[in-house]
């Protein structure tokens, strides 16, 4: 018997009434089993393998990229139900518009239509609460595509338990790109000037000082009363507190550099101008712009088309590739698992999903007990120092 047939006994096996109802029991247990554990917040999917799986199977290449779209839908549903969060697919990349013009158009068509689809009450991102984000060049868009994709954005744009980050078209150097301009563009632009705290310590400080020396001035331009020479004596004792503690405010003064100078005294600067006493001027402050030293890898995330979406957790390929054809170039750190599968993504399915999650999960908890070790022997350390 050949493949071909084989494969139709087989799905019509698995369409059967009671076998469809025992799988679904089945998924439903393993993936409640896998929610008992550390699940993946982000999964990133590069879905390749449609073409070939339709030369392998004598079909048409537009069948093989429909078969795709089936199996991302059984795929968000197991994410999503496992309880990741984000879900990030390789749908369309900027080096695709160099294939033939008929595939590119249909993969556009089908785009337009399996999104909106995806968006209905009732369909998948209405059951799990998710909505759709389109990320990459808005530009390269047909206009009719580009409408229809917003119009499922909108549909979803009320669901916050999950997020579908679909990347039509995308390059990750062009995300790159993009963050590194908008970055250079938001530090090429000029900031207001920090203003001083208005109730700072040294703020206070110097208000005190200057409405004092302010006294002070108008104590020394004053009109003195005549004093007769009989009552000398009674009004030195009086005002011995207050010139000593004049003296003691006039002797020092602060100046715009923040050095201390001595101050003229009364009885010599009777007959000068009054003192001038340094005033901030806010007019003269010349323009600030943001600190180029101050840009860091965090910078340039901020500005990513993935920048509101928790670190990437996972990152799978189908086809059997181990290259990630610049996909997620900026999102991959050293805590990503990137995982390679021989399968095709027409056939990706919990079955090939189910070990490389429990394989994370596996990994997740030895980095989790290696890091509360470093704790323990670090606690240990502080005690014995």
């Amino acid at each position: 018997m050949s493949s071909a047939h084989l494969t139709h006994v087989r799905r019509w096996l698995l369409q059967s009434p009671p076998v469809e109802w025992a799988i679904q029991r089945l998924r439903e247990l393993l993936i409640g089993a896998l929610r008992q554990g550390p699940i993946p917040r982000h999964v990133a999917f590069v879905m390749d393998g449609n073409r070939r799986y339709a030369r392998d199977h004598a079909i048409e290449t537009v069948e093989g990229h429909n078969l795709g779209f089936e199996a991302l839908a059984r795929m968000l549903e197991v994410c999503y139900k496992s309880g990741v969060q984000v879900v990030t697919i390789y749908a369309f990349s900027i080096e695709n518009f160099k294939r033939s013009k008929y595939e590119v158009n249909h993969l556009m068509d089908m785009a337009k239509i399996k999104l909106l689809q995806f968006a209905q009450h009732g369909e998948l991102l209405q059951r799990y609460g998710a909505k759709i984000r389109i990320l990459g060049q808005r530009d390269l868009i047909k206009p009719d595509v580009l409408e229809a994709i917003d119009r499922a954005v909108e549909m979803t744009s009320g669901n916050g338990r999950a997020v579908l980050n679909v990347c039509f078209p995308y390059t990750s150097r062009d995300e790159i790109t993009t963050a590194i301009r908008s970055t250079v563009s938001s530090y090429s632009q000029p900031t207001r000037p920090h203003l001083k705290r208005p109730f700072s310590e040294s703020h206070i400080t110097r208000n005190i000082r200057t409405r004092q020396l302010s006294s002070v001035a108008e104590e020394q331009y004053r009109p003195q009363p005549t004093i007769p020479q009989s009552s000398e004596d009674s009004y030195a004792s009086a005002f011995t507190d207050v010139e000593s503690e004049e003296s003691s405010l006039e002797s020092l003064e602060m100046t715009d550099h923040g050095t201390v100078e001595k101050a003229p005294s009364s009885r010599t600067s009777a007959n000068t101008s009054p003192p001038s006493y340094p005033f901030p001027n806010h007019k003269t402050s010349s323009t600030n712009y943001p600190d180029p030293e101050r840009i860091t890898s965090q910078t340039i995330t901020s500005h990513t088309f993935t920048s509101d979406a928790p670190p990437l957790d996972l990152l799978i390929r189908t086809s059997g590739v181990e290259r990630l054809s610049d996909f997620m170039l900026w999102q991959c750190h050293e805590h990503t698992r990137i995982v390679f599968l021989d399968c095709l993504w027409p056939e990706f399915d919990l079955w090939h999903f189910l070990p490389v999650l429990v394989e994370w999960q596996w990994k997740r908890r030895k980095d989790e007990e290696a890091e509360a070790a470093r704790d323990r022997t670090g606690r240990r350390g502080l005690k014995a120092a």
